[in-house]
């Protein structure tokens, strides 16, 4: 009889839980000179020489969601699973394959969906990037990060995102078309592109069996975040100010997360990324919470 008790006690326990939780959307939006910035928008002053550029690509992986309490403490945001979201993971899609973006994916996705218990909370936290591995519902291990995208689950399955020379995907992935375009030693290319992912990876790269001297995973905090009348903004000028993205010093044409590639520093520093494994982060400045 105990037993049947504990059992019934577990079960409502459970129900009042579910009773409890509560559904939130957290929106995101990408911004350039001070407003919203997409495909069809006109050329915006970019960079430390303010630099005209558009709009080519602009799409970014994100995880480990959670709510902030006044105490500092985090409430996990549980992701619905679905086209844009699986086993914690969510794709943002700022690109609609239109104006400047043409080539792209007509997929447009710009919000969160999850639900959290109902409570109080005074800001939100995120980390940018795919996760090596996560548990299904099940418990068994899912290999996330290193894995095949033709035989992963959307929004894992984006070729796009896929990184083939470390087998892993693009965290972020920013492409813009500057004026001009990119000027570097002996020819002059179209895009500037920012691909961040992790770099220095060894081991079963397809088993997932993987260590990786960059992971590059960013972790974001925004105090002060109510998701009902606020929403997270990639904020550009804040990312490339100390960029130019007219000219290119050396390695591709702007910065693919190589760690001698003298365009990565300064963007690795407004991601809050440590320059080096063991040295001190800096505070991330690409992230904030803007009004709706």
């Amino acid at each position: 009889m105990a037993g049947k008790r504990q059992t019934l006690l577990a079960l409502l326990a459970a129900v009042a839980g579910s009773v409890a939780a509560e559904p939130v959307a957290i929106d995101f939006r990408l911004a350039a000179a001070g407003k919203p910035f997409d495909c069809a928008a006109e050329a915006r002053p970019l960079g430390r020489a303010a630099t005209p550029v558009r709009l080519r690509d602009a799409r970014l992986y994100l995880h480990g969601f959670a709510l902030l309490k006044a105490d500092g403490s985090a409430v996990p945001l549980r992701l619905a699973d679905d086209d844009w979201q699986a086993h914690g993971v969510a794709l943002i899609d700022f690109e609609d394959g239109s104006g400047g973006c043409a080539g792209g994916s007509a997929g447009l996705h710009t919000r969160v969906l999850g639900d959290a218990p109902a409570g109080d909370y005074t800001g939100l936290a995120f980390v940018v990037g795919v996760p090596l591995q996560a548990l299904d519902g099940q418990g068994r291990r899912v290999v996330l990060n290193h894995s095949n995208p033709e035989l992963a689950p959307p929004p894992l399955d984006s070729q796009a995102m896929a990184w083939n020379w470390q087998a892993g995907r693009k965290f972020v992935k920013i492409e813009v078309l500057p004026e001009g375009g990119v000027r570097r030693a002996g020819d002059t290319v179209r895009v500037w592109t920012l691909h961040l992912g992790s770099t220095g990876c060894q081991g079963e790269v397809l088993a997932g069996s993987v260590a990786c001297r960059q992971p590059n995973l960013v972790t974001v905090r925004i105090d002060g975040f109510d998701p009902a009348r606020q929403q997270v903004e990639l904020n550009l000028d804040a990312l490339v100010a100390d960029a130019d993205l007219g000219r290119d010093a050396g390695g591709s044409a702007g910065c693919m997360s190589a760690p001698d590639d003298p365009e990565c520093p300064a963007l690795f520093a407004a991601f809050g990324l440590a320059p080096r494994p063991g040295a001190a982060a800096p505070v991330q400045r690409v992230f904030r919470g803007v009004a709706r």
